[in-house]
């Protein structure tokens, strides 16, 4: 779903990561995916680190590495 520019004046400041700046909106699950790998382009690493942690309180399943069973590390 396309974000305007109407659409996102008027979102709650809850729905970005960096709500000041109303940077990495999260308010749905494509949003989401899309400011992990923006971050992961463009941000520096405490960004990054905040940007994963913001997805993963409002959506828990996204960005968490699938683990093969029976492989060590």
């Amino acid at each position: 779903m396309k974000l305007t520019y109407e659409k996102r004046k008027h979102m709650k400041k809850s729905s970005f990561v960096f709500p000041g700046k109303k940077s990495y909106p999260i308010n749905d699950m494509n949003h989401a995916r899309n400011a992990l790998a923006r971050v992961a382009q463009h941000g520096s690493p405490a960004e990054q680190a905040r940007v994963r942690a913001a997805v993963h309180r409002k959506f828990p399943s996204i960005g968490h590495k699938a683990t093969m069973s029976g492989l060590s590390a």
